[in-house]
């Protein structure tokens, strides 16, 4: 275990220079303060998880001190936001504050939001506040726990600066680790700016550093490029499968890593429903729950564009077709293991489909019913999980081909089944009233809710002595929260 001053930097993109970034130091918060931190994700820098309680811990994430070696950049990048090509964009409120390597030979990004001011802010403040710090953290470390690409948050720094937003609030920082930044944008800002010799010492500097084994490729971009698609295939795939929703999926928030990334007004569902807006900014449901999966090949046809002049166009298509295939593939894999089965067969789509509509006509809980399915025998379950669907004969229905199904698989012990089911099946999710009421404690200086909850999500599947009500059906003033953009 490593201390603070002892991490070993290796500052990558800031050595690509001032095209690709802007110098600028950190504006520190006032009075800053631990509010949560996630020795998992301390671990991946090798720091022992008691700094977090020194003093030094909040001043370096609070923008009050910086390592020497520590090369702050602000990232410049472009993208479609909600379907609209905006040509310069950049790290608003975030700093690069450089590249940490640990023992394992591993690179990770520091990057420090809510620095405050940079070239890039447009008319921001550069500021994040307390609640979407606390948000971004539990959401990264929770997604990490369902086994979903992420990034990974390290800390939330609380302080008493204030700032405005429809109200007063107080700013925080989040210390966010990735193994890179790079965006969908950087390369259409390249593109787009006509800047093909930027352009080629970026997709350089990604293939080196991301992607080696596609150097040895015959054409090293075409490879990368079907790595990325198979990448977001399988992240979307995840997302779709935990009824996990991004809200906001402009091409400026799609990693070139196919990792969830920049966390605004996402959601879980609660009752399943496909047609689910976690942005109340999104007037038009381009980015619902539904939509997440053709929303994710157009973003990756916009990357597919600023990448033509290193990649033929029949090639990219060619390509690009491999997303729904790929897709299918990963998420009919995952939700068989969601229901238990272990075999295919050519009828599981639609034993799917019809289960999915079932539960969408009736609000079932997402959620639930997948970890109570797994409880007993199938045809126990399917007896006790009848009563939350309203048409019960359909659901009678489903059940007997459900029964039928898990019989064909062969005999398997019940608590084989109990076991293997739950270990896909989450009994704790990070649903938004959850979120809320410790982001209320915390806005009043308690963050022990907050310190609870992280704990909780971090071991989704296993059952917990005295959390029973982090598993309970939200209230209903839980499942109609407003969440937006704003931060």
């Amino acid at each position: 275990m490593k201390a603070l001053d002892e991490l070993t930097f290796d500052n990558r993109f800031a050595r690509l220079g001032d095209a690709f970034s802007t110098h600028v130091l950190p504006e520190p918060i006032a009075n800053p303060r631990l509010v949560v931190a996630s020795p998992a994700a301390m671990a991946l820098l090798d720091l022992d998880p008691a700094v977090a309680e020194t003093p030094v811990f909040a001043e370096l994430f609070g923008g009050h001190k910086l390592w020497a070696e520590a090369e702050p950049r602000a990232m410049v990048y472009s993208g479609h936001q909600f379907g609209s090509y905006n040509p310069q964009l950049g790290d608003g409120r975030g700093l690069l504050l450089g590249e940490v390597y640990n023992e394992a030979g591993e690179h990770w990004d520091l990057h420090l939001k809510g620095a405050g001011q940079t070239p890039y802010s447009r008319m921001g403040d550069g500021r994040a506040v307390l609640r979407s710090s606390i948000r971004e953290f539990l959401a990264s470390e929770a997604l990490n726990a369902l086994n979903i690409p992420t990034t990974r948050a390290l800390c939330v720094i609380g302080s008493d600066t204030p700032v405005w937003r429809e109200k007063q609030e107080r700013a925080a920082m989040v210390l966010r680790l990735s193994p890179s930044h790079v965006r969908f944008g950087h390369f259409e800002y390249f593109y787009y700016t006509k800047r093909p010799e930027q352009q080629k010492e970026l997709g350089e500097h990604v293939l080196a550093m991301h992607f080696p084994e596609c150097l040895e490729q015959p054409e090293p971009y075409l490879a990368m490029f079907r790595e990325i698609v198979e990448r977001n295939a399988e992240l979307i795939a995840k997302w779709q499968a935990y009824g996990f929703c991004h809200g906001v999926m402009n091409t400026d928030n799609m990693s070139i890593l196919g990792i969830t990334f920049d966390f605004g007004p996402f959601a879980f569902l609660d009752d399943f429903d496909a047609n689910f807006i976690c942005n109340h900014s999104d007037d038009q449901g381009r980015y619902s729950f539904s939509n997440q999966v053709p929303i994710g090949q157009w973003n990756l046809s916009a990357l597919a564009q600023a990448l033509t002049p290193f990649i033929s166009v029949e090639a990219l298509r060619e390509t690009l077709g491999l997303y729904l295939p790929l897709y299918q593939a990963h998420y009919l894999d995952l939700m068989r293991r969601r229901l238990g089965l272990t075999t295919a067969e050519d009828d599981d789509q639609k034993l799917l489909e019809r289960l999915l509509q079932l539960m969408q006509n009736s609000g079932v809980d997402y959620t639930l019913f997948f970890r109570r399915l797994g409880d007993e025998s199938p045809e126990l379950a399917v007896a006790r999980l009848r009563d939350d669907f309203v048409d019960i004969k359909g659901f009678d229905a489903w059940g007997e081909l459900y029964v039928a199904r898990v019989s064909r698989e062969g005999s398997l012990d019940q608590e084989q089944r109990r076991v293997r089911m739950h270990a896909v099946n989450p009994l704790y999710i990070l649903r938004n009233y959850l979120a809320q009421k410790a982001i209320d404690a915390a806005e009043s200086g308690d963050y022990a809710e907050v310190r609870r909850l992280h704990t909780v999500l971090s071991n989704p599947f296993v059952e917990q002595a005295g959390m029973e009500s982090y598993a309970e059906r939200p209230p209903e003033w839980g499942k109609h929260l407003e969440i937006s953009c704003s931060s």
